[in-house]
C-alpha cells in the first residue's frame, strides 16, 4: 500500500480533505456518499504505479468539513468542488473515475467543464430520474427520507439499501474485511458519522440529478459506463445501462456488484486503465 500525501483545499463553504498517491498522469477518483476516500484506497494504491491518483472526501462527509451551516448539497455543488480541486492540482486535463454517487459528480464535471477532463469512467451511477417510473422512485426515496426523520439513520439505511436494490434484488455484498486496506476499515466507522448529513442534505437533492446527455455526447470527453456483473437490476446498475444506451456506448462489465471496485481491486484497476486508454 503506497503512503498517501494528505492535503486540504479551501472551497466556498467547506475544506476538502484529499489524498495523493503515485506518479504519472493525473487520475481523480470520486467516491459516493456516505462513503469517503477510504472506499477507493485499495484501487488508488493499485493504480498508483501508473497514475498520480487523487482521492477525496466530498464536502460535509468525514474529513471534508463544512465551514458554514449545513445546507442541501446537489450535484452541481459537488461538481464545482471537483473542478476547483483539479484547478488546484494543475493545468492539464485529468482522467476521472466516479463511483456510485461520485459518478454523478464526475458526469456533471465532464459536462460543464470538459476542458478539465481527459477521459471519464463512471461505475454504476444511480440516476433514478432516467428510469421508467420516475415518480415511483421519487416517492420511494422520499419514504427513505421520511423514515430517517421519523425513526433515525439506522432504519433509514436499511430502507435505503432495499430501495436501491430494487424489487426482488439483494443489497450489495459486504466486503471481506480481512482483505480491506486499513484506510477502508477506518472509513467504515466514519460512514456512521456521515449518515445524518447524508440523509438530511444529500440523498434527495443528489437523486434528482439528470446528466446533460447532449453535452456529454457532443463534447470531447470519452465516457465509459461500468456495470457490475452481479448487480442485477437495482437502481445503480439499471441507471448505468440506460445512461450507456443514451450515450451510445457499450457498458463495461466489472466484477462483483455495486461494491465491486472494493472487492476485486486488481481486476478493476486493469479495466479502468484500459478504458482510460
Amino acid at each position: 500500500m503506497n503512503d498517501a500525501e494528505i492535503r486540504t483545499l479551501q472551497v466556498p463553504g467547506a475544506r476538502l480533505h484529499y489524498e495523493v498517491r503515485g506518479t504519472g498522469p493525473l487520475l481523480l477518483m470520486i467516491p459516493g456518499a456516505p462513503a469517503d476516500a477510504g472506499a477507493l484506497a485499495g484501487l488508488a494504491a493499485s493504480l498508483s504505479d501508473r497514475y498520480t491518483v487523487v482521492t477525496y472526501d466530498q464536502r460535509g462527509l468525514s474529513r471534508s468539513l463544512l465551514t458554514g451551516p449545513p445546507a442541501d448539497q446537489d450535484v452541481a455543488v459537488f461538481g464545482e468542488d471537483a473542478y476547483r480541486l483539479l484547478a488546484a492540482l494543475g493545468d492539464e486535463p485529468a482522467n476521472v473515475l466516479g463511483n456510485s454517487g461520485g459518478a454523478l459528480t464526475a458526469l456533471d464535471l465532464a459536462a460543464r467543464h470538459p476542458g478539465r477532463v481527459r477521459a471519464l469512467v463512471v461505475h454504476e451511477p444511480p440516476i433514478p430520474e432516467l428510469l421508467p417510473g420516475r415518480e415511483h422512485w421519487r416517492a420511494a426515496f422520499q419514504d427513505v427520507y421520511d423514515t430517517y426523520r421519523d425513526q433515525g439513520a439506522g432504519p433509514a439505511m436499511q430502507k435505503f439499501a432495499a430501495t436501491v436494490a430494487g424489487e426482488g434484488g439483494a443489497p450489495p455484498a459486504m466486503p471481506d474485511f480481512a482483505q480491506m486496506p486499513p484506510e477502508a476499515l477506518e472509513m467504515m466507522g466514519r460512514i456512521q458519522q456521515n449518515l445524518d448529513h447524508f440523509f438530511s442534505h444529500v440523498l434527495l437533492p443528489v437523486l434528482r440529478f439528470v446528466p446533460d446527455v447532449a453535452a456529454l455526447r457532443s463534447g470531447p470527453v470519452p465516457v465509459a459506463v461500468g456495470v457490475g456483473a452481479a448487480s442485477g437490476d437495482g437502481v445503480p446498475a439499471s441507471s448505468a445501462r440506460v445512461l450507456a444506451e443514451r450515450l451510445g456506448v457499450e457498458p463495461l462489465v466489472f466484477p462483483g456488484d455495486h461494491q465491486g471496485l472494493a472487492l476485486d481491486v486488481a481486476t478493476c484497476a486493469e479495466i479502468i486503465h484500459k478504458a482510460l486508454g
